[in-house]
Protein backbone atom coordinates (compact mmCIF):
# COMPACT_ATOMS: atom_id res chain seq x y z
CA UNK A 1 0.00 0.00 0.00
CA UNK A 2 2.78 2.58 0.93
CA UNK A 3 4.44 1.41 -2.78
CA UNK A 4 1.26 2.74 -4.43
CA UNK A 5 0.73 5.88 -2.15
CA UNK A 6 4.93 6.69 -2.57
CA UNK A 7 5.37 5.92 -6.28
CA UNK A 8 1.58 6.47 -7.73
CA UNK A 9 2.42 8.80 -10.43
CA UNK A 10 5.79 6.66 -11.38
CA UNK A 11 3.51 3.65 -11.58
CA UNK A 12 1.17 5.36 -13.53
CA UNK A 13 3.60 7.06 -16.09
CA UNK A 14 5.64 3.14 -16.42
CA UNK A 15 2.29 1.54 -16.96
CA UNK A 16 1.13 4.31 -19.36
CA UNK A 17 4.28 3.83 -21.43
CA UNK A 18 4.26 0.10 -21.31
CA UNK A 19 0.81 0.27 -22.47
CA UNK A 20 1.72 2.57 -25.14
CA UNK A 21 4.51 -0.13 -26.21
CA UNK A 22 1.96 -2.76 -26.12
CA UNK A 23 -0.50 -0.62 -28.15
CA UNK A 24 2.58 0.08 -30.49
CA UNK A 25 3.01 -4.39 -30.75
CA UNK A 26 -0.73 -4.43 -31.67
CA UNK A 27 -0.43 -2.09 -34.25
CA UNK A 28 2.64 -3.96 -35.83
CA UNK A 29 1.25 -7.39 -35.58
CA UNK A 30 -2.66 -7.55 -35.61
CA UNK A 31 -3.37 -4.43 -37.42
CA UNK A 32 -1.03 -5.77 -40.02
CA UNK A 33 -3.35 -8.72 -40.22
CA UNK A 34 -6.27 -7.08 -40.50
CA UNK A 35 -4.80 -4.86 -43.89
CA UNK A 36 -2.74 -7.73 -44.83
CA UNK A 37 -5.91 -9.43 -47.09
CA UNK A 38 -6.73 -5.58 -48.76
CA UNK A 39 -2.63 -5.22 -49.20
CA UNK A 40 -1.93 -8.72 -50.53
CA UNK A 41 -4.90 -8.59 -53.15
CA UNK A 42 -3.43 -5.14 -54.27
CA UNK A 43 -6.94 -3.57 -53.34
CA UNK A 44 -4.90 -0.89 -51.52
CA UNK A 45 -1.50 0.27 -51.34
CA UNK A 46 0.23 0.50 -48.14
CA UNK A 47 -0.27 4.38 -47.55
CA UNK A 48 -3.29 3.80 -48.28
CA UNK A 49 -3.98 0.82 -45.43
CA UNK A 50 -2.11 2.98 -43.20
CA UNK A 51 -4.61 6.03 -43.50
CA UNK A 52 -7.64 3.95 -43.03
CA UNK A 53 -5.98 2.48 -40.20
CA UNK A 54 -5.47 5.33 -38.44
CA UNK A 55 -9.07 6.72 -39.05
CA UNK A 56 -11.12 3.40 -38.14
CA UNK A 57 -8.81 2.02 -36.04
CA UNK A 58 -9.13 4.83 -33.61
CA UNK A 59 -12.71 5.17 -34.10
CA UNK A 60 -12.83 1.67 -33.09
CA UNK A 61 -10.70 1.64 -30.00
CA UNK A 62 -12.45 5.10 -28.82
CA UNK A 63 -16.15 4.39 -29.72
CA UNK A 64 -16.90 0.38 -29.45
CA UNK A 65 -13.50 -0.22 -26.96
CA UNK A 66 -14.99 -0.10 -23.56
CA UNK A 67 -17.14 -3.23 -23.97
CA UNK A 68 -13.97 -5.80 -24.17
CA UNK A 69 -11.70 -4.05 -22.10
CA UNK A 70 -14.12 -4.94 -19.21
CA UNK A 71 -13.29 -8.88 -19.38
CA UNK A 72 -9.59 -8.12 -20.08
CA UNK A 73 -9.64 -6.68 -16.66
CA UNK A 74 -11.62 -8.29 -14.63
CA UNK A 75 -12.40 -11.68 -16.00
CA UNK A 76 -9.22 -13.86 -15.94
CA UNK A 77 -8.03 -13.56 -12.21
CA UNK A 78 -10.18 -13.03 -8.95
CA UNK A 79 -8.81 -9.91 -7.82
CA UNK A 80 -10.20 -11.00 -4.32
CA UNK A 81 -6.55 -12.69 -3.89
CA UNK A 82 -5.33 -9.00 -4.14
CA UNK A 83 -7.03 -6.71 -2.01
CA UNK A 84 -4.41 -7.24 0.49
CA UNK A 85 -1.52 -6.74 -1.83
CA UNK A 86 -2.71 -4.06 -4.44
CA UNK A 87 0.84 -3.21 -5.29
CA UNK A 88 1.37 -6.72 -6.82
CA UNK A 89 -1.93 -6.13 -9.10
CA UNK A 90 -0.25 -3.08 -10.11
CA UNK A 91 3.74 -4.04 -10.63
CA UNK A 92 1.49 -7.77 -12.25
CA UNK A 93 -0.49 -5.66 -15.39
CA UNK A 94 2.44 -3.22 -15.46
CA UNK A 95 5.24 -6.16 -16.07
CA UNK A 96 2.42 -7.53 -18.35
CA UNK A 97 2.18 -4.98 -20.50
CA UNK A 98 5.97 -4.16 -21.13
CA UNK A 99 5.87 -8.57 -21.30
CA UNK A 100 3.48 -8.60 -24.14
CA UNK A 101 4.87 -5.66 -25.69
CA UNK A 102 8.48 -7.07 -25.93
CA UNK A 103 6.97 -10.31 -27.45
CA UNK A 104 5.28 -8.66 -30.25
CA UNK A 105 7.85 -6.35 -30.99
CA UNK A 106 10.13 -9.33 -31.43
CA UNK A 107 7.05 -11.29 -33.26
CA UNK A 108 6.92 -8.41 -35.60
CA UNK A 109 10.54 -8.21 -36.75
CA UNK A 110 10.42 -11.85 -38.12
CA UNK A 111 7.29 -11.69 -39.71
CA UNK A 112 5.27 -13.51 -37.30
CA UNK A 113 1.67 -13.23 -36.93
CA UNK A 114 1.15 -13.56 -33.87
CA UNK A 115 -2.27 -13.21 -31.31
CA UNK A 116 -1.64 -10.05 -28.87
CA UNK A 117 -4.19 -11.67 -26.88
CA UNK A 118 -2.36 -14.80 -26.40
CA UNK A 119 0.29 -12.77 -25.10
CA UNK A 120 -1.66 -10.53 -22.92
CA UNK A 121 -4.02 -12.85 -21.18
CA UNK A 122 -0.50 -15.61 -21.44
CA UNK A 123 1.74 -12.59 -19.28
CA UNK A 124 -1.16 -11.85 -16.59
CA UNK A 125 -1.48 -15.53 -16.03
CA UNK A 126 2.26 -16.14 -15.93
CA UNK A 127 2.70 -13.44 -13.32
CA UNK A 128 -0.47 -14.08 -11.10
CA UNK A 129 0.11 -18.14 -11.31
CA UNK A 130 3.97 -17.83 -10.09
CA UNK A 131 4.02 -14.60 -7.99
CA UNK A 132 0.97 -15.12 -6.27
CA UNK A 133 -1.39 -18.49 -6.38
CA UNK A 134 -2.67 -19.96 -9.02
CA UNK A 135 -6.15 -20.27 -7.61
CA UNK A 136 -5.71 -16.43 -8.20
CA UNK A 137 -6.20 -17.74 -11.78
CA UNK A 138 -9.84 -17.89 -13.38
CA UNK A 139 -9.28 -20.98 -15.04
CA UNK A 140 -12.80 -21.49 -16.07
CA UNK A 141 -12.76 -18.46 -18.10
CA UNK A 142 -9.22 -18.79 -19.33
CA UNK A 143 -10.49 -22.07 -20.93
CA UNK A 144 -13.75 -20.27 -22.33
CA UNK A 145 -11.56 -17.60 -23.80
CA UNK A 146 -8.75 -20.81 -25.40
CA UNK A 147 -12.16 -22.45 -26.70
CA UNK A 148 -13.11 -19.55 -28.47
CA UNK A 149 -9.39 -18.99 -29.90
CA UNK A 150 -10.49 -22.88 -31.43
CA UNK A 151 -14.02 -21.74 -32.32
CA UNK A 152 -13.61 -18.44 -33.49
CA UNK A 153 -11.54 -19.44 -36.74
CA UNK A 154 -13.79 -22.07 -37.95
CA UNK A 155 -16.44 -19.48 -37.91
CA UNK A 156 -15.17 -17.26 -39.19
CA UNK A 157 -13.64 -19.64 -42.23
CA UNK A 158 -17.19 -21.09 -42.31
CA UNK A 159 -18.41 -17.70 -42.86
CA UNK A 160 -15.94 -17.00 -45.18
CA UNK A 161 -16.59 -20.10 -47.24
CA UNK A 162 -20.21 -18.80 -47.47
CA UNK A 163 -19.81 -15.32 -48.81
CA UNK A 164 -16.92 -16.84 -51.17
CA UNK A 165 -19.25 -19.59 -52.85
CA UNK A 166 -22.01 -16.95 -53.02
CA UNK A 167 -19.88 -14.49 -54.75
CA UNK A 168 -18.62 -17.46 -57.27
CA UNK A 169 -22.22 -18.10 -57.99
CA UNK A 170 -23.53 -15.00 -57.98
CA UNK A 171 -21.01 -13.12 -60.43
CA UNK A 172 -17.51 -14.93 -60.61
CA UNK A 173 -19.27 -18.32 -62.19
CA UNK A 174 -21.47 -16.38 -64.73
CA UNK A 175 -21.68 -16.00 -68.17
CA UNK A 176 -21.60 -12.38 -67.65
CA UNK A 177 -19.78 -11.91 -64.98
CA UNK A 178 -19.12 -8.21 -65.15
CA UNK A 179 -23.00 -7.54 -65.05
CA UNK A 180 -23.46 -9.52 -62.33
CA UNK A 181 -21.24 -7.75 -60.58
CA UNK A 182 -22.56 -4.48 -60.97
CA UNK A 183 -26.02 -5.90 -59.83
CA UNK A 184 -24.96 -7.64 -56.38
CA UNK A 185 -21.48 -6.15 -55.30
CA UNK A 186 -23.73 -3.49 -53.62
CA UNK A 187 -25.68 -5.96 -51.67
CA UNK A 188 -22.46 -6.93 -50.49
CA UNK A 189 -21.13 -3.46 -49.62
CA UNK A 190 -24.70 -2.86 -47.80
CA UNK A 191 -24.04 -6.13 -45.86
CA UNK A 192 -20.54 -4.51 -44.06
CA UNK A 193 -22.15 -1.53 -43.40
CA UNK A 194 -24.33 -2.72 -41.61
CA UNK A 195 -21.87 -4.69 -39.44
CA UNK A 196 -19.99 -1.66 -39.05
CA UNK A 197 -22.65 0.71 -38.06
CA UNK A 198 -25.04 -1.83 -35.68
CA UNK A 199 -21.72 -2.73 -33.42
CA UNK A 200 -20.96 1.49 -33.44
CA UNK A 201 -24.42 2.12 -32.49
CA UNK A 202 -25.33 -0.72 -30.19
CA UNK A 203 -22.07 -1.04 -28.37
CA UNK A 204 -20.16 2.17 -28.93
CA UNK A 205 -22.57 5.18 -28.92
CA UNK A 206 -23.44 4.60 -25.61
CA UNK A 207 -19.49 4.67 -24.14
CA UNK A 208 -19.98 8.74 -25.71
CA UNK A 209 -23.64 8.94 -23.86
CA UNK A 210 -25.24 8.48 -26.82
CA UNK A 211 -26.69 4.94 -26.68
CA UNK A 212 -30.28 3.87 -29.10
CA UNK A 213 -33.26 1.70 -28.07
CA UNK A 214 -32.40 -1.82 -29.62
CA UNK A 215 -35.11 -1.07 -32.41
CA UNK A 216 -34.25 2.16 -33.72
CA UNK A 217 -30.29 1.09 -33.19
CA UNK A 218 -31.23 -1.69 -35.84
CA UNK A 219 -33.26 0.47 -37.77
CA UNK A 220 -30.46 3.17 -38.19
CA UNK A 221 -27.66 0.53 -39.09
CA UNK A 222 -30.15 -1.09 -41.79
CA UNK A 223 -30.58 2.49 -43.02
CA UNK A 224 -27.03 3.25 -43.49
CA UNK A 225 -26.42 -0.68 -44.81
CA UNK A 226 -28.94 0.88 -47.48
CA UNK A 227 -27.37 3.72 -48.03
CA UNK A 228 -24.12 2.42 -48.19
CA UNK A 229 -24.95 -0.39 -50.72
CA UNK A 230 -26.19 2.51 -52.78
CA UNK A 231 -23.22 5.07 -52.95
CA UNK A 232 -21.44 1.69 -53.77
CA UNK A 233 -23.78 1.15 -56.78
CA UNK A 234 -22.97 4.79 -57.84
CA UNK A 235 -19.43 4.59 -56.95
CA UNK A 236 -18.66 1.53 -58.99
CA UNK A 237 -20.63 2.79 -61.90
CA UNK A 238 -18.62 6.10 -61.97
CA UNK A 239 -15.06 4.05 -61.72
CA UNK A 240 -15.77 1.42 -64.26
CA UNK A 241 -17.50 4.62 -66.45
CA UNK A 242 -14.20 6.79 -66.51
CA UNK A 243 -12.33 4.61 -68.68
CA UNK A 244 -15.33 3.98 -71.65
CA UNK A 245 -18.43 5.51 -71.62
CA UNK A 246 -19.74 2.12 -73.08
CA UNK A 247 -18.49 0.24 -70.28
CA UNK A 248 -21.94 -0.24 -68.45
CA UNK A 249 -24.52 -1.14 -70.99
CA UNK A 250 -27.32 -2.85 -69.20
CA UNK A 251 -30.47 -3.41 -71.67
CA UNK A 252 -29.20 -1.83 -74.06
CA UNK A 253 -30.68 -3.23 -77.50
CA UNK A 254 -28.01 -4.86 -79.56
CA UNK A 255 -25.64 -5.47 -77.24
CA UNK A 256 -28.60 -7.60 -74.77
CA UNK A 257 -27.14 -5.91 -71.36
CA UNK A 258 -23.55 -6.93 -71.90
CA UNK A 259 -20.50 -5.37 -72.23
CA UNK A 260 -19.23 -4.88 -76.10
CA UNK A 261 -16.12 -6.81 -77.24
CA UNK A 262 -14.97 -8.13 -73.87
CA UNK A 263 -13.91 -11.64 -73.52
CA UNK A 264 -14.54 -13.54 -70.51
CA UNK A 265 -10.89 -12.85 -69.18
CA UNK A 266 -11.35 -9.12 -69.91
CA UNK A 267 -14.56 -9.26 -67.66
CA UNK A 268 -13.26 -10.94 -64.61
CA UNK A 269 -10.58 -8.67 -64.45
CA UNK A 270 -12.86 -5.58 -64.19
CA UNK A 271 -15.38 -7.68 -62.03
CA UNK A 272 -11.66 -7.74 -59.58
CA UNK A 273 -11.84 -4.21 -59.65
CA UNK A 274 -15.34 -3.75 -58.73
CA UNK A 275 -14.38 -6.14 -55.56
CA UNK A 276 -11.40 -4.13 -55.17
CA UNK A 277 -13.65 -0.80 -54.53
CA UNK A 278 -15.62 -3.83 -52.30
CA UNK A 279 -12.37 -4.38 -50.47
CA UNK A 280 -11.88 -0.79 -49.40
CA UNK A 281 -15.44 -0.88 -47.32
CA UNK A 282 -14.08 -4.38 -46.19
CA UNK A 283 -10.89 -3.21 -44.92
CA UNK A 284 -12.48 0.11 -43.06
CA UNK A 285 -15.08 -2.38 -41.50
CA UNK A 286 -11.68 -4.71 -40.32
CA UNK A 287 -9.87 -1.71 -38.80
CA UNK A 288 -12.48 -0.64 -36.80
CA UNK A 289 -13.50 -3.77 -35.83
CA UNK A 290 -9.61 -4.81 -34.68
CA UNK A 291 -9.72 -1.78 -32.97
CA UNK A 292 -12.93 -2.11 -30.74
CA UNK A 293 -12.11 -5.14 -29.85
CA UNK A 294 -8.22 -5.59 -29.54
CA UNK A 295 -7.25 -1.99 -28.10
CA UNK A 296 -8.66 -4.29 -24.56
CA UNK A 297 -4.88 -6.20 -24.95
CA UNK A 298 -3.56 -2.72 -24.50
CA UNK A 299 -5.26 -0.59 -22.47
CA UNK A 300 -7.74 -2.99 -20.30
CA UNK A 301 -4.02 -3.58 -18.24
CA UNK A 302 -3.42 -0.03 -17.88
CA UNK A 303 -7.40 0.76 -16.91
CA UNK A 304 -6.57 -1.62 -13.91
CA UNK A 305 -3.12 -0.12 -12.60
CA UNK A 306 -4.63 3.58 -13.24
CA UNK A 307 -8.08 2.52 -10.86
CA UNK A 308 -6.34 0.77 -8.35
CA UNK A 309 -3.31 3.85 -8.12
CA UNK A 310 -6.20 6.42 -7.94
CA UNK A 311 -8.00 4.55 -5.32
CA UNK A 312 -4.96 4.27 -3.17
CA UNK A 313 -4.62 0.87 -3.54
CA UNK A 314 -8.63 0.16 -3.27
CA UNK A 315 -9.36 -2.60 -6.07
CA UNK A 316 -13.05 -1.59 -7.11
CA UNK A 317 -15.33 -3.88 -8.97
CA UNK A 318 -16.57 -1.57 -11.61
CA UNK A 319 -14.46 1.63 -11.99
CA UNK A 320 -14.89 4.88 -15.49
CA UNK A 321 -11.79 4.68 -17.83
CA UNK A 322 -9.90 7.87 -17.44
CA UNK A 323 -10.72 9.79 -20.54
CA UNK A 324 -6.95 10.06 -21.90
CA UNK A 325 -6.70 5.87 -21.67
CA UNK A 326 -8.74 4.87 -25.10
CA UNK A 327 -6.96 7.32 -27.05
CA UNK A 328 -3.63 6.29 -26.10
CA UNK A 329 -4.29 2.93 -27.22
CA UNK A 330 -5.76 4.20 -30.67
CA UNK A 331 -2.73 6.30 -31.07
CA UNK A 332 -0.42 3.70 -30.06
CA UNK A 333 -1.82 1.25 -32.35
CA UNK A 334 -1.56 3.43 -35.76
CA UNK A 335 1.87 4.43 -34.72
CA UNK A 336 2.74 0.78 -34.66
CA UNK A 337 1.06 0.09 -38.19
CA UNK A 338 2.87 3.07 -40.19
CA UNK A 339 6.43 2.61 -38.44
CA UNK A 340 6.78 -1.69 -38.11
CA UNK A 341 3.39 -3.41 -40.04
CA UNK A 342 4.99 -4.17 -43.51
CA UNK A 343 6.53 -7.62 -42.69
CA UNK A 344 3.67 -9.09 -40.33
CA UNK A 345 1.50 -7.46 -43.54
CA UNK A 346 3.51 -9.31 -46.17
CA UNK A 347 2.72 -12.79 -44.06
CA UNK A 348 -0.62 -12.67 -44.09
CA UNK A 349 -1.67 -11.33 -47.43
CA UNK A 350 0.56 -13.00 -49.54
CA UNK A 351 1.81 -16.21 -47.64
CA UNK A 352 -1.12 -18.32 -46.88
CA UNK A 353 -2.74 -18.17 -50.58
CA UNK A 354 -2.87 -16.16 -53.17
CA UNK A 355 -5.66 -13.47 -53.08
CA UNK A 356 -7.58 -11.69 -55.35
CA UNK A 357 -9.93 -8.55 -54.11
CA UNK A 358 -13.14 -11.31 -54.77
CA UNK A 359 -11.10 -13.19 -51.74
CA UNK A 360 -10.12 -10.77 -50.06
CA UNK A 361 -13.24 -9.41 -49.49
CA UNK A 362 -14.82 -12.41 -48.53
CA UNK A 363 -12.16 -13.37 -45.82
CA UNK A 364 -12.52 -9.52 -44.33
CA UNK A 365 -16.04 -9.22 -44.13
CA UNK A 366 -16.18 -12.58 -42.37
CA UNK A 367 -13.50 -11.69 -40.28
CA UNK A 368 -14.95 -8.75 -39.41
CA UNK A 369 -18.37 -9.98 -38.63
CA UNK A 370 -16.84 -12.63 -36.47
CA UNK A 371 -14.65 -10.02 -34.38
CA UNK A 372 -17.70 -7.37 -34.62
CA UNK A 373 -20.09 -10.24 -32.94
CA UNK A 374 -17.35 -11.44 -30.28
CA UNK A 375 -16.84 -7.30 -29.44
CA UNK A 376 -20.23 -6.86 -28.80
CA UNK A 377 -20.58 -10.05 -26.14
CA UNK A 378 -17.10 -8.70 -24.42
CA UNK A 379 -15.41 -11.81 -25.33
CA UNK A 380 -11.40 -11.40 -25.90
CA UNK A 381 -10.80 -13.37 -29.42
CA UNK A 382 -7.26 -13.70 -31.54
CA UNK A 383 -8.30 -11.33 -34.56
CA UNK A 384 -5.26 -12.97 -35.66
CA UNK A 385 -7.10 -16.45 -35.91
CA UNK A 386 -9.92 -15.37 -36.63
CA UNK A 387 -8.63 -14.00 -40.12
CA UNK A 388 -6.54 -16.59 -40.34
CA UNK A 389 -9.47 -18.52 -40.23
CA UNK A 390 -10.88 -16.72 -42.56
CA UNK A 391 -8.49 -16.59 -45.08
CA UNK A 392 -7.92 -20.42 -44.85
CA UNK A 393 -11.81 -20.53 -45.84
CA UNK A 394 -11.41 -18.73 -48.50
CA UNK A 395 -8.05 -20.67 -49.74
CA UNK A 396 -9.65 -24.16 -49.63
CA UNK A 397 -12.22 -23.32 -51.37
CA UNK A 398 -9.87 -23.06 -53.98
CA UNK A 399 -8.43 -26.80 -52.97
CA UNK A 400 -5.81 -27.51 -50.14
CA UNK A 401 -3.43 -27.14 -53.15
CA UNK A 402 -3.84 -23.48 -53.03
CA UNK A 403 -2.79 -23.40 -49.52
CA UNK A 404 1.46 -22.85 -48.42
CA UNK A 405 1.50 -25.48 -45.95
CA UNK A 406 5.12 -24.30 -44.85
CA UNK A 407 3.91 -21.12 -44.21
CA UNK A 408 0.08 -22.28 -42.24
CA UNK A 409 2.67 -24.79 -39.94
CA UNK A 410 5.00 -21.66 -39.02
CA UNK A 411 2.34 -19.53 -38.24
CA UNK A 412 0.41 -22.22 -36.16
CA UNK A 413 3.86 -22.79 -34.11
CA UNK A 414 4.37 -19.01 -33.71
CA UNK A 415 0.90 -18.79 -31.98
CA UNK A 416 1.94 -21.63 -29.29
CA UNK A 417 4.71 -20.39 -28.61
CA UNK A 418 3.01 -16.95 -27.98
CA UNK A 419 1.60 -17.79 -24.25
CA UNK A 420 4.21 -19.49 -22.61
CA UNK A 421 6.51 -16.55 -23.97
CA UNK A 422 4.34 -13.88 -22.74
CA UNK A 423 3.72 -15.57 -19.68
CA UNK A 424 8.07 -15.90 -18.98
CA UNK A 425 8.67 -12.47 -19.84
CA UNK A 426 5.73 -11.15 -17.30
CA UNK A 427 7.26 -13.75 -14.38
CA UNK A 428 10.81 -12.12 -15.14
CA UNK A 429 9.64 -8.36 -15.39
CA UNK A 430 7.50 -8.59 -12.10
CA UNK A 431 10.00 -9.81 -9.92
CA UNK A 432 12.22 -7.45 -11.68
CA UNK A 433 9.99 -4.90 -10.85
CA UNK A 434 9.63 -6.39 -7.10
CA UNK A 435 13.29 -5.60 -6.37
CA UNK A 436 12.95 -2.39 -7.96
CA UNK A 437 10.75 -1.01 -5.48
CA UNK A 438 11.30 -2.79 -2.82
CA UNK A 439 8.18 -5.13 -2.41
Amino acid sequence: MDIIQSYSLILVILAATFGFIMAWGIGANDVANAMGTSVGSKAITLKQAILIAMVFEFAGAYLAGGEVTSTIRKGIIDAGYFQSIPEYLVLGMIASLLAAGTWLVIASFYGWPVSTTHSIIGAIVGFTAVGVSTEAVEWGKILGIVGSWVVTPAISGFVAVLIFLSAKKLILDREHPFQEAVRFVPIYMGMAGFIMSLVTIKKGLKHVGLGLPATQGYILAISIGVGVAIIGAIAIRYINNRNSKKLLLIDSGESNGQLPNLSLEEQQLKVERVFAVLMVLTACCMAFAHGSNDVANAIGPLAAVVSVVSNDGVILDNSPLAWWILPLGGFGIVMGLALFGKRVMKTIGEGITHLTPSRGFAAELAAATTVLIASGTGLPISTTQTLVGAVLGVGMVQGVAALNGKIVRNIVASWVVTLPAGAAFSIIIFFILKAIFGV
